[in-house]
Protein backbone atom coordinates (compact mmCIF):
# COMPACT_ATOMS: atom_id res chain seq x y z
CA UNK A 1 0.00 0.00 0.00
CA UNK A 2 1.34 3.03 -1.16
CA UNK A 3 -0.28 5.23 1.34
CA UNK A 4 1.61 9.09 0.50
CA UNK A 5 0.27 8.62 -3.08
CA UNK A 6 -3.44 7.47 -2.07
CA UNK A 7 -3.34 10.28 0.80
CA UNK A 8 -2.16 12.86 -2.03
CA UNK A 9 -5.05 11.62 -4.43
CA UNK A 10 -7.45 11.88 -1.84
CA UNK A 11 -6.74 15.38 -1.07
CA UNK A 12 -6.76 16.32 -4.48
CA UNK A 13 -10.15 14.51 -5.30
CA UNK A 14 -11.64 15.92 -2.23
CA UNK A 15 -10.32 19.80 -2.78
CA UNK A 16 -8.00 19.30 0.08
CA UNK A 17 -5.00 21.51 1.36
CA UNK A 18 -1.65 19.40 1.30
CA UNK A 19 1.34 20.12 3.34
CA UNK A 20 4.53 19.24 3.88
CA UNK A 21 3.75 18.22 7.82
CA UNK A 22 0.95 16.15 6.70
CA UNK A 23 2.71 13.95 4.37
CA UNK A 24 5.03 13.38 7.35
CA UNK A 25 2.90 12.28 9.42
CA UNK A 26 1.41 9.88 6.70
CA UNK A 27 5.02 8.84 5.93
CA UNK A 28 5.09 7.99 10.16
CA UNK A 29 1.65 6.00 10.13
CA UNK A 30 3.01 4.05 6.87
CA UNK A 31 6.12 3.41 9.17
CA UNK A 32 3.79 2.34 11.95
CA UNK A 33 1.38 0.17 10.01
CA UNK A 34 4.46 -1.81 8.31
CA UNK A 35 6.23 -2.22 11.77
CA UNK A 36 2.63 -3.82 13.12
CA UNK A 37 1.47 -5.87 10.07
CA UNK A 38 2.87 -9.17 9.94
CA UNK A 39 1.62 -12.10 12.36
CA UNK A 40 4.80 -13.13 13.48
CA UNK A 41 5.08 -9.71 15.82
CA UNK A 42 2.44 -11.41 17.57
CA UNK A 43 5.16 -14.16 18.41
CA UNK A 44 7.98 -11.61 18.19
CA UNK A 45 6.78 -9.08 20.49
CA UNK A 46 7.14 -11.14 23.67
CA UNK A 47 11.08 -10.57 22.92
CA UNK A 48 10.51 -7.09 21.82
CA UNK A 49 9.31 -4.75 24.51
CA UNK A 50 10.08 -1.73 22.54
CA UNK A 51 7.52 -2.75 19.67
CA UNK A 52 5.22 0.25 19.65
CA UNK A 53 1.69 -0.54 19.33
CA UNK A 54 -0.15 2.77 19.39
CA UNK A 55 0.27 5.91 17.11
CA UNK A 56 -0.54 9.04 19.34
CA UNK A 57 -0.95 12.16 16.78
CA UNK A 58 -1.52 15.25 18.92
CA UNK A 59 -1.79 18.96 17.59
CA UNK A 60 -3.89 22.01 17.55
CA UNK A 61 -6.98 22.36 16.64
CA UNK A 62 -7.71 22.37 12.64
CA UNK A 63 -4.71 21.02 11.56
CA UNK A 64 -6.33 17.58 10.25
CA UNK A 65 -5.48 14.90 12.70
CA UNK A 66 -9.13 13.53 12.24
CA UNK A 67 -9.10 13.93 8.52
CA UNK A 68 -5.52 12.00 8.60
CA UNK A 69 -6.27 9.65 10.85
CA UNK A 70 -9.88 8.95 9.37
CA UNK A 71 -8.02 8.33 6.15
CA UNK A 72 -5.33 5.84 7.46
CA UNK A 73 -7.97 3.99 9.26
CA UNK A 74 -10.20 3.51 6.66
CA UNK A 75 -7.29 2.10 4.69
CA UNK A 76 -6.84 -0.52 6.82
CA UNK A 77 -7.98 -4.11 5.74
CA UNK A 78 -7.90 -5.50 9.17
CA UNK A 79 -10.66 -5.74 11.83
CA UNK A 80 -11.28 -2.05 13.41
CA UNK A 81 -13.56 0.00 15.14
CA UNK A 82 -13.77 3.49 15.65
CA UNK A 83 -14.70 5.69 18.85
CA UNK A 84 -14.38 9.12 20.06
CA UNK A 85 -13.09 9.29 23.06
CA UNK A 86 -15.86 9.82 25.33
CA UNK A 87 -17.81 7.36 23.83
CA UNK A 88 -15.59 4.24 24.48
CA UNK A 89 -15.25 5.29 28.25
CA UNK A 90 -19.01 5.38 28.33
CA UNK A 91 -19.19 1.94 26.39
CA UNK A 92 -16.67 0.56 29.38
CA UNK A 93 -18.34 2.34 32.30
CA UNK A 94 -21.38 0.27 31.11
CA UNK A 95 -19.57 -2.75 30.71
CA UNK A 96 -18.50 -2.28 34.53
CA UNK A 97 -21.33 -1.50 35.59
CA UNK A 98 -23.17 -4.56 34.07
CA UNK A 99 -20.74 -6.81 35.92
CA UNK A 100 -20.23 -4.71 38.92
CA UNK A 101 -20.32 -7.40 41.48
CA UNK A 102 -17.15 -8.67 39.54
CA UNK A 103 -13.83 -7.32 40.94
CA UNK A 104 -12.26 -4.86 38.45
CA UNK A 105 -9.30 -6.82 37.45
CA UNK A 106 -11.84 -8.97 35.87
CA UNK A 107 -14.25 -6.21 34.24
CA UNK A 108 -11.14 -4.79 32.72
CA UNK A 109 -9.90 -8.07 31.18
CA UNK A 110 -13.42 -9.23 30.17
CA UNK A 111 -13.95 -5.82 28.59
CA UNK A 112 -10.62 -6.25 26.59
CA UNK A 113 -11.35 -9.58 25.47
CA UNK A 114 -14.99 -8.61 24.20
CA UNK A 115 -13.28 -5.86 22.45
CA UNK A 116 -10.25 -8.01 20.94
CA UNK A 117 -13.19 -10.37 19.18
CA UNK A 118 -14.17 -7.40 17.01
CA UNK A 119 -10.95 -5.63 16.87
CA UNK A 120 -7.43 -5.88 15.73
CA UNK A 121 -6.84 -2.18 15.62
CA UNK A 122 -8.87 0.32 17.39
CA UNK A 123 -9.14 4.38 16.82
CA UNK A 124 -9.78 6.53 19.93
CA UNK A 125 -10.56 10.14 18.26
CA UNK A 126 -10.30 13.26 20.53
CA UNK A 127 -8.50 11.34 24.17
CA UNK A 128 -8.72 13.57 26.28
CA UNK A 129 -8.63 12.94 30.75
CA UNK A 130 -10.73 15.65 32.90
CA UNK A 131 -12.23 13.58 35.82
CA UNK A 132 -11.06 11.69 37.81
CA UNK A 133 -12.74 8.19 37.64
CA UNK A 134 -11.67 7.75 34.23
CA UNK A 135 -7.54 8.65 34.83
CA UNK A 136 -7.31 6.07 37.58
CA UNK A 137 -8.46 3.49 35.35
CA UNK A 138 -6.85 4.05 32.42
CA UNK A 139 -3.35 2.73 33.09
CA UNK A 140 -4.43 -0.37 33.83
CA UNK A 141 -7.04 -0.53 31.00
CA UNK A 142 -4.58 0.49 29.01
CA UNK A 143 -1.87 -2.28 30.01
CA UNK A 144 -4.59 -5.04 29.11
CA UNK A 145 -5.21 -3.48 25.63
CA UNK A 146 -1.48 -3.43 24.59
CA UNK A 147 -1.09 -6.65 26.29
CA UNK A 148 -3.71 -8.38 24.11
CA UNK A 149 -1.62 -6.94 21.45
CA UNK A 150 -4.55 -4.73 20.20
CA UNK A 151 -3.61 -1.53 17.96
CA UNK A 152 -4.43 1.60 18.81
CA UNK A 153 -3.84 5.18 16.79
CA UNK A 154 -5.32 7.83 18.80
CA UNK A 155 -6.11 11.46 18.30
CA UNK A 156 -5.74 14.44 21.07
CA UNK A 157 -4.71 18.05 21.29
CA UNK A 158 -2.43 17.53 23.88
CA UNK A 159 0.87 15.96 23.98
CA UNK A 160 0.74 13.01 26.31
CA UNK A 161 3.11 14.27 29.17
CA UNK A 162 -0.03 17.04 29.65
CA UNK A 163 -2.70 14.88 29.79
CA UNK A 164 -4.60 15.84 32.53
CA UNK A 165 -2.54 18.16 33.71
CA UNK A 166 -2.92 19.60 37.37
CA UNK A 167 -6.00 17.38 37.88
CA UNK A 168 -7.30 16.09 40.82
CA UNK A 169 -5.06 13.34 42.45
CA UNK A 170 -2.92 13.74 39.28
CA UNK A 171 -0.77 10.69 40.47
CA UNK A 172 -3.42 8.63 39.96
CA UNK A 173 -2.71 8.69 36.46
CA UNK A 174 1.20 8.36 36.26
CA UNK A 175 0.64 4.79 35.62
CA UNK A 176 -0.94 5.79 32.34
CA UNK A 177 1.19 8.92 31.16
CA UNK A 178 4.36 5.76 31.74
CA UNK A 179 2.42 2.51 29.66
CA UNK A 180 1.41 5.28 26.65
CA UNK A 181 4.61 6.89 26.80
CA UNK A 182 6.45 3.08 26.55
CA UNK A 183 3.95 2.29 24.02
CA UNK A 184 3.25 4.96 21.71
CA UNK A 185 4.52 6.68 18.61
CA UNK A 186 3.71 9.73 19.76
CA UNK A 187 4.01 13.15 16.66
CA UNK A 188 2.62 16.31 16.44
CA UNK A 189 0.95 17.73 13.57
CA UNK A 190 1.85 21.23 13.22
CA UNK A 191 0.02 23.67 10.72
CA UNK A 192 -0.24 27.66 11.37
CA UNK A 193 -3.59 28.09 9.77
CA UNK A 194 -7.22 26.68 10.86
CA UNK A 195 -8.49 25.34 7.96
CA UNK A 196 -11.88 24.63 9.82
CA UNK A 197 -12.70 28.47 10.30
CA UNK A 198 -10.97 29.35 7.01
CA UNK A 199 -13.29 31.34 5.02
CA UNK A 200 -16.24 31.11 7.64
CA UNK A 201 -15.93 34.08 9.30
CA UNK A 202 -19.52 36.01 7.61
CA UNK A 203 -20.89 33.03 9.81
CA UNK A 204 -24.86 32.83 8.80
CA UNK A 205 -26.15 30.45 11.59
CA UNK A 206 -24.43 31.82 14.98
CA UNK A 207 -26.39 35.17 16.37
CA UNK A 208 -24.64 37.70 18.70
CA UNK A 209 -25.04 40.01 20.70
CA UNK A 210 -28.49 39.21 22.09
CA UNK A 211 -30.88 41.55 20.94
CA UNK A 212 -34.32 41.99 19.29
CA UNK A 213 -32.56 42.08 16.13
CA UNK A 214 -30.71 38.82 16.20
CA UNK A 215 -33.61 36.67 18.15
CA UNK A 216 -35.61 37.53 15.21
CA UNK A 217 -33.17 36.59 12.23
CA UNK A 218 -33.20 33.37 14.33
CA UNK A 219 -36.67 32.89 14.72
CA UNK A 220 -37.13 33.69 10.96
CA UNK A 221 -34.00 30.77 10.07
CA UNK A 222 -35.92 28.71 12.62
CA UNK A 223 -39.32 28.86 10.92
CA UNK A 224 -38.05 28.19 7.36
CA UNK A 225 -36.16 25.34 8.35
CA UNK A 226 -39.42 24.21 10.09
CA UNK A 227 -41.84 24.68 8.19
CA UNK A 228 -44.57 22.11 8.28
CA UNK A 229 -43.19 20.42 10.66
CA UNK A 230 -44.78 19.74 13.88
CA UNK A 231 -44.18 20.90 17.12
CA UNK A 232 -44.08 18.26 20.30
CA UNK A 233 -42.21 17.28 23.05
CA UNK A 234 -39.57 14.61 22.72
CA UNK A 235 -38.89 12.24 25.84
CA UNK A 236 -35.64 10.17 26.04
CA UNK A 237 -34.65 7.51 28.72
CA UNK A 238 -31.03 7.21 29.71
CA UNK A 239 -30.22 4.93 32.66
CA UNK A 240 -33.64 5.27 34.28
CA UNK A 241 -32.94 9.06 34.05
CA UNK A 242 -35.70 11.28 32.09
CA UNK A 243 -34.98 14.29 29.46
CA UNK A 244 -37.82 16.31 27.80
CA UNK A 245 -36.53 17.59 24.49
CA UNK A 246 -39.14 20.21 24.76
CA UNK A 247 -39.67 22.25 21.76
CA UNK A 248 -38.85 19.41 19.26
CA UNK A 249 -39.84 19.74 15.48
CA UNK A 250 -39.47 16.28 14.01
CA UNK A 251 -35.73 15.62 14.06
CA UNK A 252 -34.73 19.40 14.95
CA UNK A 253 -34.13 20.56 18.48
CA UNK A 254 -34.27 23.52 20.32
CA UNK A 255 -32.95 24.71 23.46
CA UNK A 256 -31.94 26.64 25.98
CA UNK A 257 -28.22 26.24 27.27
CA UNK A 258 -28.90 26.14 30.67
CA UNK A 259 -31.36 22.84 29.71
CA UNK A 260 -28.36 21.21 28.33
CA UNK A 261 -25.26 22.42 30.04
CA UNK A 262 -26.44 23.37 33.33
CA UNK A 263 -28.31 20.35 34.82
CA UNK A 264 -27.26 16.73 35.87
CA UNK A 265 -26.32 15.20 32.42
CA UNK A 266 -23.22 14.09 30.28
CA UNK A 267 -22.37 12.71 27.47
CA UNK A 268 -24.51 9.81 27.82
CA UNK A 269 -27.35 12.21 27.57
CA UNK A 270 -26.10 13.97 24.53
CA UNK A 271 -25.43 11.27 22.23
CA UNK A 272 -29.18 9.72 23.34
CA UNK A 273 -29.94 13.63 22.53
CA UNK A 274 -27.94 13.61 19.43
CA UNK A 275 -29.56 10.19 17.76
CA UNK A 276 -32.96 12.19 17.61
CA UNK A 277 -31.31 15.42 15.52
CA UNK A 278 -30.98 16.70 12.34
CA UNK A 279 -30.11 20.03 13.33
CA UNK A 280 -29.58 21.82 17.26
CA UNK A 281 -30.49 25.17 18.17
CA UNK A 282 -28.81 25.78 21.34
CA UNK A 283 -29.55 29.72 22.65
CA UNK A 284 -27.73 31.98 25.09
CA UNK A 285 -24.34 30.48 25.02
CA UNK A 286 -23.01 32.36 28.13
CA UNK A 287 -19.51 33.72 28.31
CA UNK A 288 -17.13 31.27 30.45
CA UNK A 289 -14.63 31.85 32.93
CA UNK A 290 -13.46 30.01 36.39
CA UNK A 291 -16.55 30.88 37.98
CA UNK A 292 -19.27 28.45 35.49
CA UNK A 293 -16.01 26.30 34.33
CA UNK A 294 -18.32 22.98 34.94
CA UNK A 295 -20.98 24.53 32.91
CA UNK A 296 -18.20 25.04 30.50
CA UNK A 297 -16.93 20.91 30.58
CA UNK A 298 -20.30 19.77 29.71
CA UNK A 299 -20.28 22.19 26.83
CA UNK A 300 -17.48 21.05 25.23
CA UNK A 301 -18.84 17.51 25.70
CA UNK A 302 -21.66 17.98 23.95
CA UNK A 303 -20.05 20.24 21.14
CA UNK A 304 -17.76 17.17 20.34
CA UNK A 305 -20.72 14.96 20.54
CA UNK A 306 -22.59 16.75 17.77
CA UNK A 307 -19.28 17.24 16.07
CA UNK A 308 -18.82 13.62 16.06
CA UNK A 309 -22.51 12.80 14.47
CA UNK A 310 -22.21 15.41 11.85
CA UNK A 311 -25.56 17.61 13.36
CA UNK A 312 -25.31 21.20 12.34
CA UNK A 313 -25.91 24.24 14.66
CA UNK A 314 -27.67 27.05 15.10
CA UNK A 315 -26.29 29.19 17.93
CA UNK A 316 -26.71 32.82 20.00
CA UNK A 317 -24.91 34.17 22.67
CA UNK A 318 -24.13 37.32 23.80
CA UNK A 319 -20.45 37.47 21.94
CA UNK A 320 -18.91 36.21 19.19
CA UNK A 321 -17.51 32.93 19.07
CA UNK A 322 -13.82 34.20 19.52
CA UNK A 323 -14.62 35.95 22.42
CA UNK A 324 -16.97 33.71 24.51
CA UNK A 325 -14.16 33.36 27.02
CA UNK A 326 -12.97 30.45 28.99
CA UNK A 327 -11.85 28.91 32.33
CA UNK A 328 -8.21 28.76 33.06
CA UNK A 329 -8.43 24.69 33.35
CA UNK A 330 -10.51 24.14 30.15
CA UNK A 331 -8.30 26.95 27.78
CA UNK A 332 -6.68 24.13 25.62
CA UNK A 333 -9.68 21.44 25.04
CA UNK A 334 -11.61 24.54 24.32
CA UNK A 335 -9.55 25.97 21.70
CA UNK A 336 -10.94 22.56 19.64
CA UNK A 337 -14.48 23.50 20.58
CA UNK A 338 -14.03 26.92 19.29
CA UNK A 339 -13.20 25.54 15.68
CA UNK A 340 -15.80 23.42 15.97
CA UNK A 341 -18.55 25.91 16.63
CA UNK A 342 -17.17 27.85 13.69
CA UNK A 343 -17.26 24.42 11.78
CA UNK A 344 -20.83 23.77 12.91
CA UNK A 345 -22.60 26.64 12.35
CA UNK A 346 -20.49 27.95 8.69
CA UNK A 347 -22.63 28.04 6.09
CA UNK A 348 -20.25 26.39 3.84
CA UNK A 349 -21.91 22.82 5.99
CA UNK A 350 -25.51 21.68 4.59
CA UNK A 351 -28.48 21.57 6.65
CA UNK A 352 -29.54 18.26 5.89
CA UNK A 353 -31.23 14.88 6.97
CA UNK A 354 -29.91 11.91 7.73
CA UNK A 355 -33.24 9.83 8.42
Amino acid sequence: MNLKKAFINYCLEEKLQINENQKKTIDLLSKFHRENKTTLLDFFRLFNKSQKLAFYLHGDVGVGKTMILDFFYKSLSVSKQRFHFNEFMIKFHDFRHANKNKKEEYTIEAFVKELKKNSKIIYLDELQVTNIVDAMILGKLFEVIFEENIKIIISSNTKINDLYKDGLQSEQFLPFISIITKYSLEHELVIEKDYRTSGTEKLERFFYPLNEKTNFKLNQLLRKLTKNKKLSTKTIFVKGRKFEIRKFFERVGRFNFDELCDQNVGGEDYIKIAEQLDLMVLENIPKFSDNNANKQQRFITLIDIIYEKKIPLIASSNQSINEIGTSQRLSLPFKRTVSRIFELTSPAINIGHKH
